[in-house]
């Protein structure tokens, strides 16, 4: 894992493979010119002052997660200067706003993979700056290399590390082995705890990553279910694992139709962590489809080829639950991974059947690709029973959400306006792309069945909006419960940007992380 260090040494004198600096667009005179952003100042004296110059020789325009790489001057200890874009500059007596420090503190790490050691000179003006460039560095670092190369064992790789970066990269260029935030107090009481809290959000958010880029022939629901278990142990976690024998018992519909056809039986999990000082009690559940092929309803060819994802909701609430125990938060935490695999075969639930839920509710089934909503259905149902202040489940539940806010924003629904304003403000605060959408109650009548109480499909337009309408039909009766659809942010498809990586992201962690936050400390609203 990268490590993350904090000195107030000046940048000529740290012993690193390389400096970075920040450089904007210059907004004061309106010229637009390069302008070399607070922090850099040791780098560019030793330039004469002209780095900016320099710099714009290259090439370099001040674009955000823009790269430019040259040699250090003369005198410095580190050989090599990097130059991030922060994108434009601030308005006079104004900062850097944190999410533009964490998406440059990212792509410079990414562009300094195989090195082991870079100090960073971006501008640090307060603690909350700390907290933004040490999380982009370290989610910026992150790479997953457990398959690569060559590992001599052959076949699947079971038992493959879930616990954040590779340590080395088997194919390729290890990740940035440590990151040195210059201008940071170490012994500044502020400044220590907002690095203390970026490395243990960022780890568990890559652990996340980890779990939705394993393939699912390591990852069943059996696998997922353990890997909570360690992480459970390993910090003072309580853990309930059910099993199918469990779940029949239970009466578990949703989660047992769904796990039907798949030779690997379905999990539901509950992690609890409390706090002797909690007065809140949060819920967060999350859905864990380990693979999904569509079921009898079977996605079309182009589909399929990155459904290890499903399980990223249920990978975020995990995360979070751990971040939440590692940083001693006062409030109660109850994390529910609803897991299943979604497969075709004799015994798989078909189109037409009808399920019963835990809830007593009957569902008939129309289209076995709708499934996370039954999984989370009972999930729901069941965290109800112990009252808690306020559900939050998250899921890669619609590709109608896609469609709607496309693929780095994911939409929030809830049963309360005012909470689902406070999920959306913690999402902005984190820099986390959220959209706050409706719940229209004219959409409901499409899910009406003649057969069952509720049918798992409706009208075929806002299709994100009807699956948390169908949600919501299973949330205990005076809870405020809000519904997270992550499907677009999820899994990033296209290239790296800013601490964004190919495959899983570990979208909904930070905000799950802050809402817990917020409930701690009486602010959620």
């Amino acid at each position: 894992m990268t490590a993350l260090t904090l000195s107030t040494a000046t940048a000529p004198g740290v012993r690193a493979d390389a400096i970075v600096v920040g450089v904007a667009k210059g907004s004061a005179s309106g010229s637009g010119d390069l302008v070399v952003a607070p922090g850099a100042e040791a780098v560019d004296k030793a330039y004469d002052g002209k780095l900016a110059g320099v710099l714009q020789t290259l090439g370099a325009s001040g674009t955000e997660g823009e790269v430019t790489k040259l040699p250090a001057p003369s005198g410095f200890k580190a050989p090599l200067v990097v130059a991030v874009g922060l994108g434009a500059e601030p308005k006079k007596d104004a900062s850097f706003e944190a999410e533009a420090l964490r998406r440059a503190a990212g792509a410079a790490a990414r562009a300094l993979a195989g090195s082991k050691k870079a100090a960073f000179a971006l501008p640090i003006t307060d603690a909350g700056d700390v907290a933004a460039v040490g999380e982009g560095a370290l989610l910026g670092a992150y790479s997953f290399d457990t398959y690569k190369g060559n590992s001599g064992n052959g076949g699947s790789a079971k038992g493959s590390s879930t616990k954040g970066n590779s340590a080395k990269a088997k194919n390729g260029k290890a990740p940035l082995a440590e990151v040195t935030l210059l201008g940071a107090k170490s012994r500044d009481r502020a400044h220590k705890a907002a690095a203390e809290r970026a490395t243990a959000v960022t780890e568990e958010l890559n652990r996340a990553r980890d779990l939705i880029n394993t393939p699912p022939n390591d990852l069943n629901p059996e696998a997922f279910a353990a890997v909570a278990q360690a992480a459970a142990k390993e910090h003072g976690i309580k853990v309930q694992v059910l099993d199918e024998k469990a779940l029949e018992k239970g009466g578990y519909g949703g989660i047992l139709g769904v796990g039907a056809g798949s030779a690997s039986a379905p999990r539901l999990v509950k992690l609890s962590y409390t706090s002797a000082k909690a007065k809140k009690h949060l819920a967060f559940i999350g859905k864990g489809i380990t693979y999904d092929s569509g079921g009898i309803s079977l996605k079309p060819a182009g589909h399929n080829e990155t459904m290890k994802c499903d399980m990223s909701g249920a990978a975020a609430v995990f995360a979070a639950v751990v971040a939440a125990a590692r940083l001693g938060l006062e409030v109660n935490v109850t994390g529910w991974l609803a897991l299943a695999e979604n497969m075709p075969s004799g015994s798989a639930t078909r189109p037409g059947d009808v399920l019963r839920m835990y809830s007593g509710k009957t569902v008939e089934v129309l289209n076995t690709d709708a499934e996370g909503r039954l999984v989370l259905a009972d999930a729901i149902a069941k965290a109800s029973e112990d009252k808690p202040d306020a559900i939050i489940d998250v899921a890669t539940l619609t590709g109608a959400m896609m469609l709607a806010l496309g693929n780095r924003t994911f939409g929030i629904m809830a049963n309360d306006d005012a909470f689902r304003s406070a999920v959306y403000e913690a999402a902005v605060e984190v820099g986390e792309g959220a959209w706050p959408m409706p719940l229209p109650d004219h959409l409901r009548k499409g899910m009406d069945s003649p057969t069952a109480d509720i049918a798992n499909m409706g009208e075929r337009y806002g299709g994100g909006l009807v699956a948390g309408l169908f949600l919501k039909e299973f949330v205990g009766e005076g809870i405020t419960w809000a519904h997270l659809d992550i499907a677009g942010p999820a899994f990033n498809e296209s290239a790296p940007f800013g601490y964004t990586p190919k495959g899983g992201t570990g979208s909904a962690v930070r905000t799950l992380v802050r809402v817990a936050e917020l409930a701690a400390s009486g602010d959620l609203g």
